[in-house]
This record gives structure tokens, sequence and C-alpha cells, in this order.
């Protein structure tokens, strides 16, 4: 039975969403939190809308029958694009809070009238983008940068990344944008969040760099509020717990991802 002492699990297809957690937990500090990492299904962004589909269904149904969490974060945004109605259809009872990228923010920044979207392979084509460019963004100009390879070298090689490589990375994306003239760069991969200061530092002084991290957390208190699952007290188990897809081994930059987040783990989430 739900309650409010129940988890909050949240899940990317890595590390990406851990920033995700970092802010949600600074606002919800009774919560106790768990991550999966589907390292088994990484990478999201390469695989067709009906794979990443079943994968994200699978994943679910396991963190369900283990943890009966309250709520369940997708912080991915290609997994929400992808997924998230099929997995409200297949647990009505479940709060889902999706990872959309931030073209409403964007649009009502920009004074160029130009944005940017840099997110993975398959998000960047997705017909989601179209509508939420429509909706939120009509008559301005929006280029998309798919980024692909930012998602491995962030799962990867961060930790052992000096800030000249991580710039170097994200070199030729970001001038891209910037030489079309987008003054607003939205970050529509989770991943992304992690060179954020990078990006930064190459775009320049007057372009602003634009991510969901914290309309995620906002919505999330919102709806445990509105279903009346926000805890009271913290619990005992507070640090929370950060699982990894797949079987044994897992690599050593996991413990540091976890040691980085103060979440206990890695412990292993068995698909077999």
């Amino acid at each position: 039975m739900t309650g409010e002492s129940n988890p909050i699990v949240i899940m990317d297809s890595g590390v990406g969403g851990l920033p995700y957690l970092e802010t949600a937990r600074k606002l919800l500090d009774k919560e106790t939190f768990v991550y999966l990492a589907d390292r088994a299904g990484f990478p999201y962004g390469t695989k067709s809308g009906d794979e990443v589909r079943r994968i994200v269904l699978d994943r679910i149904a396991r963190l369900v029958e283990r943890f009966s969490p309250k709520a369940v974060v997708i912080a991915c945004n290609t997994a929400s694009q992808a997924a998230l109605s099929a997995v409200r259809a297949a647990n009505p009872d479940l709060a889902f809070i999706g990872t959309v990228p931030a073209i409403k923010p964007a649009a009502g920044r920009t004074k160029t009238g130009v944005i940017g979207v840099i997110a993975t392979a398959q998000a960047v084509r997705d017909p989601y983008l179209d509508e939420l460019i429509a909706r939120f963004a009509p008559g301005l100009l929006v280029h998309r940068e798919p980024a692909q390879e930012l998602v491995a070298f962030v799962e990867r090689r961060f930790f052992d990344s000096t800030p000249e490589a991580r710039r170097e990375a994200v070199a030729g994306h970001v001038r891209r944008l910037v030489d079309a003239g987008a003054d607003q760069i939205v970050l529509a991969c989770t991943h992304f969040l992690y060179l954020r200061d990078d990006i930064a530092a190459v775009a320049g002084p007057g372009v602003g760099i634009v991510d969901s991290r914290g309309g995620i957390a906002q919505q999330l208190s919102v709806v445990l509020s509105e279903r009346a699952l926000l805890r009271s007290a913290a619990g005992p188990d507070g640090r929370g717990l950060f699982l990894l897809s797949g079987g044994e081994p897992a690599e050593a930059s996991y413990s540091r991802f976890a040691e980085k987040y103060d979440l206990l783990g890695p412990e292993l989430l068995p698909l077999s």
C-alpha cells in the first residue's frame, strides 16, 4: 500500500538524472529516494521509440515490484517522450513525472528570437519536440543540435576529464548554435547538465543555458502534495539508494557518482 513513507524513484538511462535527484532532494528534504541508472539499457538516445518504450516499461515494473514507490520521475527526455504515456497506462494509480526540453522558459528569455536545443539523436527528431516548439515558441527560430556522443562522454569519462577536454567535446555543438544567433541553449538531455558550465564557457556571456530540473522538482512536490503523500518527518534511510540494472561487475565510476550524490550503493537490479 502506498503511503507517505514510500520512496520516490528516479530513473534514467545512466547517471544523467542524478542532478535532478539532487535538486528534488533539496526541495523535499524529508523524502527517501531510489535512483536507477539503467546501465543495461544505455544509451536510450540511439534506440527506436518502441525499443525505449519496452525497456522503460520493464524497468518500471521491476522498480514498482521491489520498492512500491509513491512517485516515479523519468529523468530522461528521450524516455519521457517515448514511454511516459505507456507507463502511466500500465500503472494508473502511480504518479509519474516526465522530463521534457525546457522550450517554454527559453522562449520567454530569448532576445534574439533564436533558441538552440542540444539533444540525443532520438529526442532531436521526436515529434514531441515539434509540438513543444509549436506550443511554446511560435514564431521563434529553433535550431536542433544532436549531440549523442556527449552522453557517453559523461557516462564514461566525466570524472577523469579535464576542463579543456570537456570544452573541446562541446565546442562544435555550442558554436554552431551561437553562430546561428541563439541566445538561449536548452539542455534537452539530462546528461548534459554535467557539462553545463563548459557549455556556458564556450557560448560566452549573453547566452543563457536552460534546463528543467527546478521545474521537475517543483512538479514532483505539487503532485505529492495533491495526493497527500508528502512525508511529514524524515525517515532513517535519508541517504537514498543508487541502483544499476544488469549484473556484475559494476564499473568503479558508478561508485564515484554514488559518493558525489551521497547515495548508498551502487546495488544491482537484476534483469534475469
